[in-house]
């Protein structure tokens, strides 16, 4: 089994379209699908579904898909584990994290975090889609506080992470939220339609609690979510340490303070069968010595 062969499979299974990838390898559309039907006879399984209007994975290249990957990897650095310089071979891990919590802490750290011998990079996108990306073999390591029910993942914590039920003081002078009787004056703003964020909330209330919101709205990003309740357009749930610059400002003010959210953690997730599982254990360990900001 040849390397050119599983370049263009990974190739192919990023884009999901054979034209794309064959440009990206640098191969006619007919010589990059000779090497796919190639890879499919030496393994004796169909990897894609193909018609005339899409690429679709099947489910043997599913599995192929981080095998391949890190077999790719791993042959991109064999030039550097056989020198005889003297040098440790050179290690890259890419990390995937959100974008508030990428830009507040994960990206002032890499000066920190890159030295000689390894280098960080990050990808940005929210929590669901890391996952996805984590699965596929694309990025090394997640950092992210999501509830984690997918099997065959390792993780390691790193910090706790609080919550705070905040708005902006002039919408709650107008109308108070002490409780679940309130609610439904307000809008709530969570991250998704499931509310990931609110559940904090509703997990750390004793008893059931009827909360019945005038309206609410999903906005995908803590920053969006942030933005629009410090302009009064609704009520969140949103991390401490986010919008502690604002709580200490008095652009925002906490509600039901005698109800702390449940607490949750940031961890880096990794693949259980990662090959970079020691250097993984070995950045959790820095990234926990490491304050969140």
């Amino acid at each position: 089994m040849d390397l050119d062969s599983l370049t263009c499979f990974s190739a192919a299974a990023r884009h999901l379209s054979f034209r794309r990838a064959a440009k990206e390898v640098h191969l006619s559309p007919a010589a990059f699908s000779d090497r796919i039907a190639r890879l499919e006879a030496q393994l004796d399984a169909r990897l894609f579904d193909r018609t005339t209007r899409r690429v679709a994975l099947t489910p043997a290249g599913e599995r192929l898909v981080p095998a391949a990957r890190q077999l790719l990897a791993s042959a991109a650095d064999l030039p550097a584990l056989v020198r005889d310089d003297g040098r440790t071979p050179a290690l890259t891990l890419t990390l995937g994290t959100r974008h508030e919590l990428g830009l507040s802490w994960l990206l002032p750290a890499l000066e920190a975090l890159d030295t000689p011998h390894r280098t960080v990079h990050l990808r940005f996108s929210d929590s669901h889609a890391l996952l996805d990306a984590l699965r596929a073999g694309l990025v090394d390591a997640v950092v992210t506080s999501f509830r984690l029910t997918t099997p065959g993942l390792a993780y390691a914590t790193l910090h706790a992470e609080r919550y705070a039920f905040v708005a902006a003081p002039a919408l709650v002078a107008v109308s108070p939220l002490t409780g679940p009787k309130e609610s439904a004056a307000h809008t709530l703003i969570d991250a998704h339609a499931d509310l990931p964020l609110f559940r904090y909330l509703l997990d750390a209330c004793a008893g059931p609690a009827a909360w019945t919101f005038g309206e609410t709205r999903w906005v995908g990003t803590i920053a969006a979510i942030r933005q629009l309740v410090v302009a009064g357009r609704g009520v969140a749930v949103l991390p401490l340490y986010y919008v502690q610059a604002d709580l200490d400002a008095g652009s925002l003010v906490q509600l039901m303070a005698d109800v702390e959210p449940v607490q949750d953690w940031f961890r880096l997730v990794w693949r259980r069968d990662s090959p970079r599982d020691a250097a993984l254990q070995t950045l959790a360990a820095e990234l926990r010595g490491m304050p969140l900001m």
